[in-house]
């Protein structure tokens, strides 16, 4: 999967029964043409067409670096 970033998305809803707050998390598969996210990156995307059979996302900007070490190739 070169050049795709999978992206989680979380949000707390309310069950309807018990009230009780929930979180519920989606991923998101985006195109990412230079490969400049890292992992724990806080990015914001676009809606886009196709571009293959999951990604209907790209990359728009990074607002916010993590804090995490390099990630080591081995």
């Amino acid at each position: 999967m070169s050049k795709t970033i999978v992206v989680k998305v979380d949000r707390r809803v309310r069950h309807a029964l018990y009230k009780k707050y929930v979180t519920k998390s989606c991923r998101y598969k985006a195109h990412d043409e230079k490969n400049q996210a890292k992992v724990g990156d806080l990015v914001t995307l676009v809606e886009t067409r196709p571009l293959s059979r999951e990604k209907r996302w790209a990359l728009q900007s990074i607002v916010r670096r993590s804090g995490l070490a390099p990630e080591i190739n081995v």
